[in-house]
């Protein structure tokens, strides 16, 4: 793909971020930038629900961006939502507002999945990326932390510390005051803790800061001349007796803090000094690269068919050491029958044949915990696992057709009636039916498709003789999607003289 417009969305715990690139081979030129103040994150209340101001910010904001997004195509563009909506308990109502605001499907994405698009983001600025870098991005609810080396993230860490959560609870209404601060830095000091041991001994050749409270800073300290270059231990002590100096955030006279960072500077700085004071640093360089810049390229391996999730798929399937042959037939099976139902989806690349060949080669992946109730063991690892390239979305997609590949459908009957994913489960269904003896045993004799009532299931008389476990599974199938109030009938075709009619129903006793 030359030559081509992307567009990356970064719904952040303080600002929106869009980004358009033009992809020019394996790189992306900048085109367009846009950000918005919305301060997510300061309406998320101790009850972790977002107010309403906060959503009509987010909500005018997506809809300003949504005029710029006109006209792209949708594999084009990507939205990632980050810290605060995933704590915000009412974050899923948000969400469908929001993706009608913006015209975008909207991912929510774990914490450790932000900081592997931020190191891939930054990686992709640096001049030399085969240094080993620490990245350290503070974002206005979440704080993440990266060692990586040459494109490759070695420690991946997302901490529950923010610029706008940390301003907000340590310096209310703007007032800076030494012990405020203090209690800020012990806070975050602790945090920091539980990581600092093991980032230590893995080491690095250079500390790099991303994003808004890193910039603010690192601007700050070079326009003052609190620092000759980028961030420095001393730079930051010669700020902070500024900032004590002036004793609220007003009456901060800074060239360089611009308006838009002055309520959440002072939540960044003492962050950025606890970091400073925990890795023992002297010296921060500063990244353009952040979440989005990381988006776009990751969108771009998507385009080049290098989808990390494809890495991470196979990666489960070393480490619950799945029979991968036996997941391969029940993967190409389902497929087959998906491609009946929707010939679309013979396109490798149709986003519900993707999921769905991932779900399948995954299914089993819960054995490795336990075989009894092993798909409800399979639905967790894949709902709370971290999956690199994932979002929790995705994640949470996955669990729910690899809970559904057997047993009671009432597990997943959340699911919406009209979601496509209902076609999903039953070719994932039908597969393990058709693979439940792991040999190599293909599903000629039967196929699938649709009409007005529902699904219909023909299976051929010969096949249906030869495996009576299989007719027998097919006729509690029915039964399954009955009780969901849902039609599936199973049609026996004839295939000789002397047996069952044409489109005859399966027998009570099968075989």
């Amino acid at each position: 793909m030359n030559h081509e417009l992307v567009c990356a969305v970064d719904l952040g715990s303080n600002s929106f971020r869009l980004i358009v690139g033009r992809v020019v081979g394996d790189q992306i030129y900048a085109l367009d930038n846009l950000k918005e103040s919305v301060r997510l994150a300061a309406g998320l209340g101790t009850d972790k629900m977002l107010d309403q101001a906060a959503q009509a910010r987010g909500l005018a904001a997506l809809r300003r961006f949504n005029e710029r997004l006109r006209g792209f195509k949708p594999e084009a563009v990507r939205a990632v939502a980050t810290n605060t909506l995933r704590v915000a308990k009412n974050g899923p109502e948000f969400l469908v507002r929001a993706e009608e605001a913006l015209g975008f499907p909207i991912e929510v994405i774990a914490g450790r999945e932000e900081a592997r698009l931020i190191y891939v983001g930054v990686a992709h600025t640096l001049p030399e990326p085969e240094l080993q870098q620490l990245v350290v991005d503070i974002g206005g609810g979440s704080t993440e932390f990266i060692i990586g080396r040459s494109f490759e993230p070695i420690h991946l860490e997302s901490l529950y510390m923010g610029c706008v959560s940390y301003s907000l609870r340590y310096f209310r209404d703007g007032v800076i005051e030494r012990n405020s601060m203090r209690e800020a830095e012990l806070a975050a000091r602790q945090e920091l803790q539980a990581i600092v041991s093991a980032y230590t001994q893995t080491g690095w050749d250079q500390a790099v800061g991303s994003s808004g409270s890193a910039k603010a800073v690192c601007d700050v300290l070079e326009l003052n001349g609190l620092s000759a270059s980028g961030i420095t231990r001393e730079g930051l002590e010669k700020l902070r007796t500024l900032m004590l100096k002036a004793g609220h955030v007003d009456n901060l006279n800074l060239e360089g803090l611009k308006s838009d960072r002055m309520p959440v500077f002072t939540g960044g700085f003492s962050i950025l000094s606890a970091i400073f004071k925990e890795f023992d640093l002297e010296h921060m360089v500063f990244s353009d690269g952040a979440l989005r810049l990381g988006v776009l390229y990751d969108l771009l391996g998507r385009y080049h068919r290098h989808d990390l999730r494809d890495a991470t798929v196979t990666a489960f399937l070393t480490r619950y050491q799945v029979e991968r042959k036996q997941a391969r037939r029940v993967a190409d099976t389902a497929l087959a029958l998906l491609v009946q139902l929707h010939p679309e989806c013979a396109d490798v690349e149709n986003p519900g044949r993707r999921f769905l060949e991932w779900a399948a080669l995954l299914h089993e992946i819960g054995l490795s915990v336990a075989h009894s109730s092993y798909h409800k063991h399979t639905a967790y690892i894949l709902a709370n696992a971290d999956m690199p390239g994932f979002s929790r979305m995705d994640q949470g997609r996955l669990a729910r057709l690899a809970l559904a590949h057997r047993g009671k459908l009432e597990r997943v009957q959340s699911i919406g009636p009209d979601s496509p994913d209902w076609d999903l489960i039953l070719c994932l269904r039908l597969a393990v039916i058709v693979h439940r003896a792991r040999d190599e045993r293909t599903h000629a004799g039967l196929t699938v498709e649709q009409d007005k009532r529902g699904h219909v299931v023909h299976a051929s008389a010969d096949w249906l003789h030869d495996m009576p476990l299989t007719a027998a599974a097919l006729q509690e199938e029915e039964q399954q999607w009955s009780r969901l109030g849902r039609s599936l009938r199973v049609k026996v075709s004839r295939q000789q003289a002397g047996q069952q009619q044409a489109g005859q129903q399966m027998p009570t006793e099968a075989g």
